[in-house]
């Protein structure tokens, strides 16, 4: 039997860079795969793995060449990528990278865009409930899988060190996450669409320009500010699971990431929730 096609390599390589400016911030997120073709074949045939590049080594070809082109653009880091093996494995004729990108876009603040803060290109779905009965109704408009992200001014520290504890304190991370937030009408406004894009963007503004030492302390306080701005809300309910980026480990490249080279990962994710309401305290 004849052997008529083969490649192999590493799918799903998923890296974030982050060029810092000062408090600019540029992050650029890919997903990539990237297939070998070449002088390989015995591999299947025979079980002879010496030309074979492990699939690993793939991987850590993506995360060194990041570190070393953070601001080039998603066609430029592909091509920078392809290069490597090319010029690094005689025994590869052909090297494909796809690359499909998550784009974050540069969130204004009170009109002006902000150096780290980002909410997700093509973003969330709205949401609305209504409970009915004789006796009247409850209301409650949200969203579901709205993401945003500040690349800066998050910590986690300070917790449980016990037994199984294996993270580190840190005071700046990335903080990312995909959240669904809903909030419950006291009082239904006059004009929900103006009002629920208040909402929101007073969520984005107090997550994106406040220090974070938790994402249960940026929830509470992204919740009182939409309860003192906007009496017509009772409440507001959250859950915001965490999107991680973790520092990856250059060292062994004799490289130092410096901030600027991640692997984005949501599986599994921290899962936080909570609900803001107003005090019935007279």
């Amino acid at each position: 039997m004849a052997l008529t096609a083969s490649r192999y390599g590493k799918g799903r390589v998923r890296v974030m860079r982050l060029a810092r400016d000062g408090d600019h911030h540029t992050p650029r997120e890919l997903t990539l795969e990237v297939l070998m073709t070449g002088a390989f074949d015995r591999a299947w045939t025979d079980g002879d793995n010496r030309t074979c590049v492990a699939t690993d080594s793939v991987k850590n070809i993506v995360n060194v060449t990041a570190a070393k082109h953070v601001e080039a653009e998603a066609e430029a880091f592909a091509g920078h990528v392809a290069q490597v093996f090319l010029d690094t494995y005689p025994q590869v004729s052909e090297i494909s990278v796809e690359a499909r990108e998550t784009r974050w876009l540069r969130h204004a603040v009170s009109g002006t865009p902000h150096g780290h803060t980002f909410t997700l290109d093509g973003n969330g779905v709205g949401y609305v409930k209504l409970v009915a009965d004789r006796a009247g109704s409850v209301l409650q408009s949200g969203l579901r899988g709205y993401t945003f992200m500040k690349t800066t001014q998050s910590g986690w520290a300070n917790f449980v060190d016990d037994g199984y504890r294996t993270l580190a304190d840190t005071s700046d991370r990335i903080a990312a996450t995909s959240m669904d937030a809903t909030w419950t009408w006291s009082d239904v406004p006059a004009e929900t669409v103006a009002t629920n894009a208040r909402v929101l963007a007073i969520l984005v503004a107090v997550f994106g320009t406040t220090y974070s030492p938790s994402v249960q302390d940026s929830m509470y306080r992204m919740g009182e500010a939409v309860l003192a701005a906007i009496p017509e809300i009772a409440e507001i309910r959250f859950a915001m699971p965490n999107k991680h980026y973790i520092p990856i480990d250059l060292s062994p490249f004799g490289l130092a990431s410096d901030g600027r080279v991640f692997l984005p990962t949501d599986e599994p994710h921290g899962q936080i929730e909570a609900t803001v309401g107003r005090s019935t305290e007279v």
